[in-house]
């Protein structure tokens, strides 16, 4: 089976869902799964039933409890309503433990893709440390180019770069026509959207 680069991207709810359910359906062929989470620390009700898929599926997660911002790019409402739970940094001088870790995620998700154990790796919210500059293009398009020819790569956020939607086999965009956090006002709820 020749593997593929797949790219889920977009300001709509399903990308991580769609991963998900891609990896649902490669566990049931008798596939192993990668599946690394950048950004997100473990505190998603998925990463409960992920975990009881090892051996075949391996989730790992690279983040911190808390997310980031360039400056000037939430509103002084937005930060409000975020408190503590943002990390806001100067353009171009994200947080250095972030560097650390999506590095350390690098380094695992590049020897994922090329040893061949996994049949499907997804680098979950990659295109957002992409479009943070956590990570460089340089490095994700060395990944890309190395993995192994029969491994299925899925990398998925918001803020696909022009330079990795190019370099995709598919790319998929979801697209938010309607939802109820802008509507309504609502926030998560477990189980549905955390």
């Amino acid at each position: 089976m020749t593997g593929y680069v797949q790219v889920y991207t977009g300001n709509g709810k399903g990308k991580t869902t769609a991963a998900i359910g891609l990896s649902i359906r490669a566990l049931g062929a008798g596939l192993k799964v990668m599946f690394l989470q950048f950004m997100k620390s473990l505190a998603y009700s998925e990463q409960k039933i992920l975990t009881g898929f090892e051996p075949n599926l391996h989730l790992k997660t690279v983040g911190k409890p808390f997310f980031i911002a360039v400056e000037g790019m939430l509103t002084e409402e937005e930060l409000a309503k975020w408190q503590d739970k943002v990390v806001v940094f100067p353009p171009g001088k994200p947080p250095e433990e972030y560097l650390a870790l999506i590095a350390t995620g690098m380094s695992e998700a590049k020897q994922a893709v090329q040893s061949g154990e996994y049949d499907l790796v997804v680098l979950d919210e990659i295109n957002c440390a992409l479009h943070f500059g956590l990570i460089s293009w340089e490095a994700v398009h060395e990944l890309i180019t190395a993995k192994a020819p029969n491994t299925e790569l899925v990398l998925t956020g918001r803020g696909a770069s022009q330079e990795l939607i190019e370099c995709a086999d598919l790319v998929t965009e979801m697209k938010e026509v309607k939802h109820y956090y802008a509507t309504q006002g609502l926030e998560a709820r477990l189980g549905i959207e955390n």
